[in-house]
């Protein structure tokens, strides 16, 4: 008996019944089939070396595809997982899953301890392993064998997460000496793995529970070539240089405080000037576009975020509600803006002639993030989001939607994000009770999105399961210098809110009609928006965000009143200019000047003071002769207008 597999460029190729993925990459070429890792069949990721179920769609997964780095990752845990068990005897082990970059392990060593000084012989161990070739065999288990097996193992984190299984459900991999319980899908075997590091070692409560056992998390990373490792770690040592929490501690533009709390940044006026320039950047697109501004505070009632959809979702992970004098009355630090811009639309009678609205609020917004999720101005506790919601008939829908992801297109660029694809985040296939609203609502809402994103022809990937509990999104990610991928702009189409709020406006037949909202923020979060511009860039903003344009250095304690006289002539002319008047050698103060990501360096000696012009140095660049005032102030408008022209007019 035969089956019918059609591979991704629609080409149809039959097979005995029992066929693998694997079998399949063998009759392509010999090449290929060293090369598979996993493969996609039916659009779910299985191993390469099971039967495939029948006529099927099938792709088979590389090192080259993110599902395939996944398998590889998720099989090097539990290689990770049987060097550890060799070493320390009795380890007891949690969850080891891939992440964006390599996996961890979740482990419980007793009364041991891991440290850096032990990574060497886990890598050791996991290399002598690896080539031994190991099979990642697949077994379907009962859960009575299955718990069995545990009891007697010792193991009681695989116990607990037994409970939640039912017969045909469960599965054991086995590999050499160590069986895990796990869905799959695995690598063939370990010869695949051919370089692994351990990166580090952090304290990980079980399933998340501050109440539960600490225990301790391997973070680890292999390759399939060690070129490749030795290729990563070198762009690791990049991206320290670049990490935002030091680069903003050197240019003096942001800090935490343990009093003030963790996850909340202070502002420091460098960082707070940058955080504005970008606010009013977005204003100005804003104002163009036809959005109004509007203001809502920081709390709201808790029956405010139950109306929404917010409480049941994420009221208990969020900040616990105040109590207030009056008995009974509850509030909630904000943790969104649309539901008080739902209210704002519903504060007087609408017309369809009214439509479409847009209320463009900067609404700082406050969400509780366990401290070992906390990560500079990446992850934080309390964020300003750049946030609009715009309410439209539904024959406006996608127009409107085409404007946003105009706007959206029109940051990356002036920010020089050349790289980046959008996403279309759309409801779990299978579980849908993580979502609110009809059918009907979320069919309208995906078709819209997908719609809009074609009509722009632009590159797309759909992602099953990643909307948000009220609607498809429409997320762009972008890949900033190190090719590191982040998610920035989001836009969203909701039905729901809409309808929980009832909100309503006349239509042009006289009847009551439920408006269509969206949700956008190009900059997503500014303080996240702005730790991926310090790493994307390494500190060297676009000249027109840059903290300072330019730092004068007068030669000696001689010239300061003559570096104080330019810096205020340069205000006039709408150049931001400090003064370097320590009284340091000029060398020093150039080296200072580079570490701060200067853009322009002014040298100010005998010389210039007689002639009345800046010897000017550029950043990276060097020396650009000597100019007056109001030559550098022209180099300066001529430099900004090229690259926000060049966003404006792609």
């Amino acid at each position: 008996m035969k089956i019918k597999v059609t591979l991704p460029d629609g080409s149809v190729r039959e097979f005995d019944h029992g066929a693998t993925a694997m079998d399949v990459a063998r009759s392509i070429s010999e090449g290929l089939a060293r090369n598979v890792l996993s493969a996609k069949v039916n659009g779910e990721v299985r191993d390469a070396n099971r039967p495939l179920p029948g006529d099927c769609s099938l792709a088979l997964l590389t090192w080259n595809d993110p599902e395939g780095k996944s398998t590889l990752w998720h099989s090097s845990a539990h290689l990770m997982a049987e060097a550890i068990e060799a070493l320390y005897p009795g380890t007891k082990f949690g969850i080891g899953p891939p992440i964006e970059n390599g996996f961890y392990y979740d482990i419980d060593l007793g009364d041991r301890t891991i440290g850096d000084g032990d990574f060497a012989a886990i890598e050791a161990k996991m290399k002598e392993l690896a080539a031994k070739k190991l099979a990642y065999v697949r077994k379907e288990v009962s859960k009575a064998d299955a718990i069995k097996y545990f009891e007697d193992k010792g193991d009681e984190y695989k116990l607990e997460l037994l409970e939640g299984l039912n017969d045909g459900e469960i599965t054991f991999y086995s590999q050499g000496n160590f069986t895990d319980l796990c869905r799959g899908p695995h690598i063939p075997d370990t010869s695949f793995i051919k370089a692994a590091k351990v990166m580090s070692v952090a304290g990980a409560y079980w399933r998340g529970d501050e109440k539960r056992k600490q225990l301790t998390r391997l973070y680890a990373i292999t390759f399939p070539k060690q070129k490749e490792l030795d290729e990563y770690l070198v762009l690791l040592e990049e991206a320290k240089k670049r990490d935002h929490r030091k680069l903003g501690k050197e240019m003096d533009l942001f800090t935490f405080s343990e009093r003030v709390g963790a996850g909340l940044p202070l502002w420091l006026p460098k960082g707070a000037a940058l955080r504005e320039r970008l606010i009013n950047f977005m204003k100005e697109a804003q104002e163009k576009a036809g959005y109004v501004q509007v203001a809502t505070p920081h709390i709201g009632s808790k029956a405010l975020y139950e109306t929404s959809g917010h409480w049941e979702k994420y009221g208990k992970d969020s900040f616990q509600p105040m109590n207030t004098p009056q008995e009974g009355e509850l509030f909630m630090l904000k943790p969104m803006n649309c539901p008080h811009h739902c209210e704002i639309f519903a504060s007087r009678p609408r017309s369809y002639k009214d439509l479409p609205l847009r209320f463009a609020e900067f609404g700082t917004v406050y969400r509780y993030e366990q401290s070992g999720e906390l990560h500079g101005l990446a992850r934080v506790r309390g964020f300003t989001q750049d946030d609009a919601h715009l309410f439209c008939r539904p024959d406006q829908v996608k127009e409107e939607f085409l404007k946003v992801i105009d706007l959206v297109l029109l940051v990356l660029r002036a920010l020089n994000f050349e790289k980046f694809e959008a996403q279309v985040s759309l409801r779990d296939k299978e579980d849908r009770s993580k979502y609110i609203g009809s059918e009907e609502n979320w069919q309208k809402a995906e078709q819209a999105i997908i719609d809009a994103a074609a009509e722009c022809g632009m590159e797309t990937k759909v992602e099953y399961g990643e909307a948000a509990f009220y609607g498809p999104k429409l997320d762009f990610m972008v890949k900033d210098a190190l090719g590191r991928r982040w998610q920035l702009g989001t836009i969203q189409v909701d039905y729901n809110l809409p309808e929980r709020f009832e909100l309503e406006y006349v239509g042009s037949d006289n009847g009551r009609h439920r408006p269509v909202m969206i949700h956008r923020a190009p900059f997503g979060s500014l303080e996240r928006f702005i730790a991926v511009i310090i790493e994307h860039t390494a500190g060297r903003f676009p000249l027109w965000l840059a903290p300072e344009q330019a730092i004068i250095l007068p030669i000696s304690e001689k010239f300061i009143d003559a570096a104080n006289a330019a810096q205020t002539r340069l205000a006039a002319l709408g150049i931001r200019a400090t003064v370097d008047d320590r009284n340091e050698k000029i060398g020093r103060k150039i080296r200072d000047a580079e570490l701060a990501k200067s853009p322009f360096m002014l040298i100010l000696g005998e010389k210039e003071v007689s002639d009345g012009t800046l010897s000017v140095r550029e950043h990276g660049a060097g020396d650009l002769g000597a100019m007056t005032a109001e030559a550098f102030a022209e180099l300066i408008g001529e430099r900004i207008t090229a690259q926000l022209g060049k966003a404006t007019a792609a």
